[in-house]
C-alpha cells in the first residue's frame, strides 16, 4: 500500500489515545502501541494541540500537515479513530463457524438477520439439526465431511463471501443490535484490516465462575478502544466475533494447522503487513461462557498449549518477560534490602537515559519517569510469569510465603498486581475467592504453556529475554 493509499479521507475524526502522555511542552510524546518515545517536529505542534483542546470528540484535520500528524498518531497507537455509528445497510456476509450446538447456533443466528449469513458446518455428528436452523433462518450451509476446526471453518466461508467485508461470528456468540453499525465506519481508514468488538459474557450472577467471567472472561479486552499487535497494551483479540476487509483476509488467510492460537497468528500477520487491527468496544457481543469448574480449567489449559505453536511462527514474540538489566538489577537490590544500592542503580539508568535523550527540555523528569514506570512493569511482568510460563517457581515461593527474602519479593511481584485488578474493578466477588480463582486460570494456563513446550521439545515460550542497554541516542520516532 502506498502513502498515497494510507491517506484519511475528508473529515475522519481523530482523538488522542487516554494513554498518552505529553513532556517538553508537547514536543515529546510517550504511550502508544507499542510503548515509544515520539518526538515531533515544530510544525506538528498546533496541530497536536487543536487535539488536545477537542478531548475525546476528536478533531478532524484539514491541512496537509494536520492529516499527517494524525496518520502517524493512528499508526503509532497514539490516537484512535471517533467514528460514528453508520446505519445499513452494509455489505458485509456473516460467516458462523459451527460444530455441533444447534441451541447456541440458533440463538446466534437470531442475532445475526439481515445480513447474507453462511454456516459452515465442520464435521458435525449429527448434521440435521443444523441443516434445519440455517434453513429456517435463510443461511446457506456449507458443510465439511470431517472436523478440520474453526480456521479452516472460517477459510470456507471467507472464500464464499462475496461481499467487501466478513464478519466471523461464533456459534455461541450473539451481537447485539446495531454492532454493524458501530464497526463498520472503522474500515474508512484504509490501513484498517480488521475490527473486533467487545466479547462479554452472558450475565448469570447466581455461579461463583460466572461472577468471575464477568469481571475477567478470556474474550473481553476491556473498556478501552486500542490497536492491536505484537508487544501493545492490546496484543490480540479474539476472533470470537471478528469484522475483516475481504481481500486483505484472503491474502492471508487462518493456519488450518492450528487448532488453537490461529487468531493470534492471523491479528500478528495482519501487523507485519503494516495493517491495522482495532478493538472498538462500543460494539457488544454476548457470549456464553463455561461456568463449570472442569470445562473452564481445560478450556485456560487449552489456550495455553498453542505457545509452541506460536512461538514457531513469531520467534521473540512468546517471551514470558523481557526485563530491562537496570531494572532486574535495581528489583534484585531491593529484594535483598539494599534500598542505596537500588536508588543508585535506578539513578545511573535515569542518567544514561538522559544522556540518550540529550537536546530534549525535561529529559531528566522524563528519563526519571520511564525508569520507574519500567522498573515497575518489569516487576509486574516477571509476577505474571511466576503465576504462569514460571508457575512450578511460582507455586514454591507462594508456599514459602514470607520466608526469605527473594520469595517474599516473589509473592508480591505475584499477588499485588491481583490485588489492584479487585481495586480497579470490584467485581461481584470477595478479594480472597477473586485471588483464588486468577491464580488456578493462570496455572491452568502456564500449565498448557509447559505441555507445549516439553510436546514441541522448545523451551522457547518460557524462557525470558533480558534487555542490555544500547550505546549512543534512541532513534527518533
Amino acid at each position: 500500500m502506498s502513502p498515497e493509499q494510507h491517506e484519511l479521507p475528508p473529515g475522519f475524526r481523530v482523538a488522542l489515545d487516554r494513554g498518552t502522555s505529553f513532556w517538553s511542552g508537547g514536543r515529546v510524546l510517550t504511550g502508544g502501541a507499542p510503548w515509544k518515545v515520539v518526538r515531533l517536529g515544530a510544525a506538528a505542534r498546533p496541530h497536536l494541540a487543536e487535539l488536545r483542546r477537542a478531548g475525546e470528540r476528536g478533531h478532524a484535520a484539514t491541512s496537509p500537515v494536520g492529516r499527517a500528524l494524525a496518520r502517524r498518531l493512528l499508526d503509532h497507537g497514539l490516537a484512535h479513530p471517533v467514528r460514528p455509528p453508520r446505519p445499513g445497510p452494509h455489505d458485509v456476509t456473516v460467516v458462523v463457524p459451527a460444530y455441533g450446538r444447534a441451541a447456541e447456533l440458533a440463538r446466534c443466528l437470531a442475532a445475526v438477520q439481515g445480513v447474507p449469513v453462511i454456516v459452515v458446518d465442520d464435521g458435525s455428528p449429527d448434521p440435521e439439526p443444523l441443516r434445519r436452523l440455517a434453513a429456517a433462518h435463510g443461511a446457506r450451509l456449507v458443510r465439511h465431511p470431517r472436523n478440520r476446526g474453526p480456521a479452516a471453518a472460517r477459510n470456507t466461508g471467507l472464500r464464499l463471501a462475496g461481499t467487501p467485508f466478513v464478519a466471523f461470528v461464533d456459534s455461541d456468540c450473539r451481537p447485539e443490535d446495531g454492532w454493524l453499525d458501530v464497526l463498520l465506519p472503522y474500515f474508512d481508514d484504509p490501513k484498517v484490516a480488521a475490527v473486533a468488538p467487545r466479547v462479554v459474557p452472558e450475565a448469570d450472577g447466581s455461579h461463583l465462575l460466572a461472577r468471575y467471567e464477568a469481571a475477567r472472561s478470556a474474550l473481553d479486552m476491556g473498556t478501552r478502544p486500542a490497536l492491536v499487535r505484537p508487544g501493545a497494551r492490546l496484543g490480540f483479540v479474539p476472533t470470537a466475533t471478528l469484522v475483516v476487509r475481504a481481500s486483505t483476509a484472503r491474502e492471508l488467510l487462518f493456519d488450518e494447522e492450528m487448532r488453537l492460537g490461529e487468531d493470534v497468528d492471523f491479528v500478528w500477520r495482519l501487523a507485519d503487513r503494516d495493517r491495522h487491527v482495532r478493538y472498538q468496544p462500543e460494539a457488544r457481543v454476548a457470549h456464553t461462557p463455561r461456568v463449570t469448574a472442569a470445562a473452564w480449567a481445560r478450556r485456560r489449559h487449552e489456550y495455553g498449549t498453542s505457545a509452541s505453536a506460536l512461538a514457531e511462527r513469531h520467534p521473540g514474540r512468546l517471551t514470558p518477560a523481557r526485563p530491562s538489566a537496570w531494572n532486574l538489577a535495581t528489583l534484585t537490590l531491593l529484594t535483598y534490602g539494599r534500598p542505596r544500592a537500588a536508588a543508585a542503580c535506578a539513578a545511573t539508568a535515569t542518567a544514561l537515559l538522559a544522556h540518550r535523550l540529550a537536546g530534549t527540555s525535561g529529559r531528566w523528569t522524563l528519563s526519571a519517569a520511564i525508569v520507574g514506570q519500567g522498573t515497575v512493569a518489569d516487576a509486574a511482568a516477571v509476577g505474571h510469569a511466576l503465576r504462569r510460563e514460571w508457575w512450578p517457581l511460582g507455586l514454591v515461593c507462594l508456599a514459602a510465603g514470607g520466608r526469605g527474602g527473594a520469595a517474599r519479593a516473589a509473592a508480591v511481584a505475584m499477588l499485588a498486581p491481583i490485588a489492584l485488578e479487585w481495586i480497579r474493578h470490584r467485581p461481584d466477588l470477595d478479594p480472597v475467592r477473586y485471588t483464588v480463582l486468577r491464580l488456578v486460570e493462570d496455572l491452568a494456563y502456564g500449565s498448557g504453556v509447559t505441555r507445549s513446550a516439553w510436546r514441541h521439545r522448545s523451551p522457547a515460550p518460557l524462557l525470558p529475554r533480558v534487555r542490555l542497554p544500547l550505546p549512543g541516542r534512541p532513534r527518533a520516532r
